[in-house]
């Protein structure tokens, strides 16, 4: 199980397209924080009437319950995602498009990956990889990985 985090998105665009990556991926929930709308054209599954969205003044209080925080940010420190051992329970936090999450938000978070990229990816680009990478791992240790080859 696992569900996402979004510190104060600013574009509804990406929102969308985060509920739409948070159905596709099997995501149970969503929270955000700051004032940015949730409903968008890109959110073409409707994720938002199918997966509870919640929005919260601190991420940290919209931990659900036995969930491992763990932010994705592209700073000294972090684990490549690559070598990242999902948790079983996570609760996925991501920062705006044009800022970073800071010790406010990684403080608290046991883990912090970030995607091996040259430069810093969009928000939706960046959920649709952790959360494929988190797919395909479990798939990997479950021994369905190939199924995939097979198709």
């Amino acid at each position: 199980m696992f569900a996402l985090g979004l510190d104060n998105p600013t574009n509804p665009v990406n929102v969308g397209h985060v509920l739409r990556a948070a159905d596709a991926y099997g995501a149970v929930m969503v929270a955000l924080t700051g004032n940015c709308k949730v409903k968008s054209s890109t959110d073409t599954s409707r994720a938002a009437f199918r997966i509870p969205v919640i929005r919260g003044k601190c991420l940290h209080d919209c931990i659900p319950y036995n969930c491992v925080p763990v932010a994705v940010e592209l700073i000294e420190g972090a684990v490549d995602l690559r070598k990242f051992v999902h948790p079983h329970n996570a609760f996925y936090v991501f920062g705006s498009e044009g800022a970073t999450l800071g010790r406010r938000v990684t403080s608290w978070c046991k883990h912090v990956v970030y995607v091996p990229t040259r430069i810093c990816m969009n928000l939706s680009a960046c959920v649709n990889v952790v959360c494929y990478d988190r797919v395909l791992k479990q798939m990997v240790q479950e021994g369905e990985v190939s199924l995939l080859m097979n198709r």
